[in-house]
This record gives structure tokens, sequence and C-alpha cells, in this order.
């Protein structure tokens, strides 16, 4: 995959604004070797799932399960990865949570001098992981703007710390526009969904910044 200079990627960010998705996809695709596709079916990430592989099925789809997800949660993956024959591969972190809870005693709090340590355990680590071992040249993701300050810094096309091309095709979508995705491809959608690195909605857990 090309790498474009941060003067190429603004230009092409400015092309794309009014672009499908679908468009956007087609056009990364068509210049990649290895894309992945990085999900923790979270809100509406069945629409960036079904849209990547309806384009190119077997496209690895990364899931680094923390080990604190809602049951809500764990269900709603069974069904989108049954539902869209999903390329999945699992990371989880190397201690497993009822472990981690009983030697440190639970999930720390946002000001706790442990919740770095534990956000690198149960989400970089496993993360980091997965992208040394899968290599990709793209980074597929549903993040949209308004959704974290960081969030709104980047654009449809930016680049990972590791310099991976990461495009995020929905990225100037709403809420609603997505609930019409969602609805006119009859996939589910799921609420209950919970980040112990986060705790609030508008943190980033450091994947991302």
């Amino acid at each position: 995959m090309k790498k474009y200079s941060e003067e190429e990627l603004k230009t092409l960010n400015h092309q794309l604004r009014g672009i499908d998705p679908s468009e956007v996809l087609r056009w990364v695709l068509a210049s990649s070797e290895n894309p992945v596709i990085t999900t923790n079916f979270r809100p509406y990430e069945a629409a960036i799932l079904h849209l990547v592989t309806e384009e190119r099925p077997e496209t690895t789809v990364v899931w680094c399960d923390t080990g604190y997800n809602t049951p809500q949660t764990y269900r709603h993956a069974d069904e989108v990865i049954q539902l869209l024959d999903l390329n999945v591969k699992l990371y989880t972190p190397i201690h497993t949570a009822a472990y981690r809870d009983a030697v440190n005693g639970g999930i720390p709090g946002i000001d706790s001098p442990f919740h770095d340590e534990f956000t690198r355990q149960v989400k970089l680590e496993p993360f980091q992981r997965a992208m040394a071992e899968q290599k990709p040249d793209v980074w597929f993701t549903n993040l949209r703007k308004g959704q974290t300050a960081f969030r709104d810094s980047i654009d449809i096309l930016s680049y990972s710390k590791d310099g991976i091309l990461k495009v995020s095709p929905f990225y100037h979508w709403s809420d609603e526009k997505l609930d019409g995705y969602l609805r006119d491809n009859h996939l589910p959608n799921e609420f209950k969904y919970f980040d112990p690195t986060k705790v609030l909605s508008n943190r980033e857990c450091g994947l991302h910044a």
C-alpha cells in the first residue's frame, strides 16, 4: 500500500468526504494486499464488518477480547460472526479476568496508578500481538467523528502510530444513518457494551490515540 504524505492524505480525505463508504472501501482494497478489520462488537460494529466482508469475505477480523464484555455483547458477537461468516482471529490477555480480579481486586479506577498497566494488559498487549502476527497494510475501523476529542482530529484516512493506513469509511456518518444501514442490511445491533479501560465513553483507551 502506498505511503501518503500528510498533504496527500489531507487532499484525499477532502475528496473522499462525500463518497459512499462502499466506494471508499473498493478504492482502498484495490491497492491493499493484507487488510484487517478490528472489532470489539460495540454498537454499530456490524456495519463495518458487513461493508468490508461483502466486498472481500476472507478479510481477517481481529477481535481483542478483554474478557470483561457483557453477556449481551458476547451473544451479539456470536450472532454477527455466524451471520456474516467472519474470519475471526481472537486475541485475549495473557491472564484471565478471573485471575486478574483475584490478584488485583477487580478493575482499577481511572485515577488508580494501576490503570495504565491494566489497559496495557487487557487491550494494548493483545492488540500489538495481533498486529505483529497479522502484519496488515490496511486497518479498517468504525471510528467516527464526534466520539472523542482525538477522533475528531482524524478523518476517513489516517495513520496509526505504527504507520498502518487506518481507514474509517463511516467516519462522517451519524448514528441515524448507521441505523438505516443496519436496517437495510438486516443487521443486529447491541448497546449493552462495556469497555473496562475507558469507563467513560468519551475517553480513549490508547489503541488509537
